[in-house]
C-alpha cells in the first residue's frame, strides 16, 4: 500500500506482518479456481458483511473496540483509525473488493485480479517502505516511490505468469503485464481517494478484460465457468 519510507504510520516489522496476513488471501482466488461463482459469493457476501460490521461497530461499540484495537490497533495505518469518516480497514475492503469482482468479472480474470493484488501490493509496501528512495510524487505526504511501484510490476508480472490462460498464447502474458503496468499506476494515484485493495484489482482486470476484447477477439473469457 504505501511504500516510502517516511511519513508512514506502521514501522517496517509491522509492515511485514501485515503483508504476512495479506499474503493469505491468496486463498480467495485458490479456492474460486475451484468452486461455481454462486457458492463463492455464498461465501464471500456473509463474511464481508460480517467483517464490515465489526469494522464500523469498532468506532462506537467500547467492547468490540477493546478487542479490535487490542489485538489489530498496531497493524492499522492512519486513515483506518478515521473516526469521522467510520474507514474500513485493508482486510474489509479486500473482501469487498473480492465480491465486487467475482460479480463482474470472468472467472479467470478475477483469479489473475485479486493474484496480482496480493502478490504486488505485499511486494511494493516492503520493498518500497525498505528501498523507497525516490518520489512520486513532489508532495511529501504521499508516501509512494519509484522503487515500490517497480516492485509492484515485478511481482505483478510473476503473478500473470502463474496464473489461468485463455490459450496460453504469447499475447495473453503481454496483456497481462500490460494490465499490471496500469494496475501500479492505479496503486499509486488511488492513495487516499480510494482504498487500494479496491482500486488495484479493478484497475488490472477492467484492462485485462479490454485488452482480451481488442486482440482476442475470438477467445472465450468464460472457459472456466
Amino acid at each position: 500500500m504505501e511504500q516510502a519510507a517516511v511519513q508512514d504510520t506502521i514501522d517496517f516489522k509491522a509492515e511485514l506482518v501485515r503483508k504476512g496476513i495479506h499474503l493469505f488471501s491468496l486463498v480467495i482466488p485458490a479456492v474460486y479456481y475451484f468452486i461455481p461463482k454462486t457458492i463463492a459469493l455464498w461465501i464471500l457476501v456473509p463474511m464481508t458483511l460480517i467483517f464490515v460490521a465489526i469494522d464500523l461497530a469498532r468506532y462506537d461499540v467500547p467492547l468490540i473496540s477493546k478487542f479490535f484495537y487490542r489485538f489489530f490497533g498496531p497493524l492499522l495505518r492512519r486513515h483506518e483509525m478515521d473516526r469521522k469518516k467510520h474507514a474500513l480497514n485493508g482486510a474489509t475492503n479486500l473482501l469487498i473488493s473480492a465480491v465486487i469482482c467475482v460479480i463482474i468479472f470472468p472467472k479467470f480474470v478475477m483469479i489473475s485480479s485479486f493474484t496480482v493484488l496480493i502478490l504486488a501490493d505485499a511486494s511494493s509496501a516492503v520493498f518500497g517502505k525498505r528501498f523507497g528512495r525516490h518520489r512520486i510524487f513532489p508532495d511529501k505526504s504521499i508516501p509512494k516511490s519509484y522503487e515500490g511501484s517497480l516492485a509492484f510490476v515485478i511481482a505483478g508480472i510473476v503473478a500473470v505468469a502463474l496464473t489461468p490462460k485463455a490459450g496460453y498464447l504469447p499475447v495473453e502474458y503481454l496483456i497481462g503485464i500490460a494490465a499490471a503496468i496500469v494496475a501500479a499506476a492505479a496503486e499509486a494515484l488511488s492513495y487516499n481517494i480510494v482504498d487500494d485493495n479496491i482500486a488495484v484489482p479493478i484497475a488490472f482486470g477492467l484492462s485485462m478484460w479490454a485488452l482480451y476484447i481488442i486482440f482476442l477477439p475470438h477467445v472465450n473469457l468464460f472457459f472456466l465457468g
